[in-house]
């Protein structure tokens, strides 16, 4: 059967498939989510963030050695975490490719009554050796403009971070396994107030510290928002833009 993706075809018969991003963008806007599912409208792309995605890759490239050796990383034994181990999975790669979360074998969920694929592409999995619980863990990068400022999940802005974990345990919930209301977000944090010397004879070195952050999870805002994103991709028109939405203010401002 094919699979039903990009422009949504109400007559498509398969599962359409949204990613968290997507999730993300109705809960933003449902105008901007219409034009973007419904109406084809492409937005405006934004340049990629190669530190974060280089901070991520290493990482995974650490933690994947331990996960290799079924050992503790001596970041666990740093913070009391011995208990915890990385998670191993024959389809655990598949699960961190976000671009293609509906193939086979990949991180996603089938809503049968509301006819919708949701899945995503996930940072890491860290395993209770103890429950045999598993913690979604989400890799995070910043530097802090102000030296001694704690990080937090406080901000507004990380809302959207919230509910991305929010959504990933609850299709690897989905998909049978037993996963923990506790999820983590670990920060790299580049150190500019650093005194160690930054650039020698052949490379640059940044310091980053780390922050690792626990948080309980919620997910019952899940099920009601898809059945909202459902009845908004079969409405036939477009919705209102959320208020502060930048691109309906913009929208309007240009009329």
């Amino acid at each position: 059967m094919p699979r039903h993706r990009g422009k949504y075809d109400p007559l498509h018969s398969s599962p359409y498939e949204l990613s968290r991003s997507r999730v993300e963008n109705f809960v933003r806007c449902p105008a901007c989510f219409y034009m973007q599912q419904v109406e084809g409208i492409k937005f405006p792309d934004f340049p990629g963030y190669n530190i974060n995605e280089a901070t991520d890759v290493l990482l995974k490239k650490h933690f994947d050695k331990y996960r290799v050796e079924a050992s503790i990383p001596p970041f666990f034994k740093s913070h009391g975490l011995e208990h915890l181990v990385p998670f191993q999975h024959e389809n655990f790669d598949k699960w961190t490719e976000s671009l293609h979360f509906g193939a086979e074998g990949r991180m996603h969920t089938v809503i049968d009554e509301l006819n919708l694929k949701i899945g995503g592409g996930l940072d890491d999995v860290w395993q209770n050796t103890e429950t045999h619980e598993l913690h979604i863990v989400d890799y995070k990068s910043t530097s802090q403009k102000s030296p001694g400022r704690t990080i937090t999940l406080d901000d507004p802005y990380k809302a959207s971070y919230k509910r991305q974990m929010d959504l990933y345990v609850w299709v690897l919930r989905r998909m049978g396994f037993d996963v923990s209301e506790t999820g983590y977000f670990l920060y790299v944090d580049g150190d500019r107030f650093t005194d160690r010397d930054f650039l020698s004879a052949h490379e640059a070195l940044m310091v980053f510290k780390t922050t690792l952050i626990p948080y309980t999870v919620d997910v019952s805002w899940i099920a009601p928002t898809l059945k909202k994103i459902k009845a908004t991709l079969d409405v036939g028109a477009r919705p209102e833009h959320s208020e502060g939405c930048q691109y309906g203010d913009f929208l309007q401002a240009s009329i």
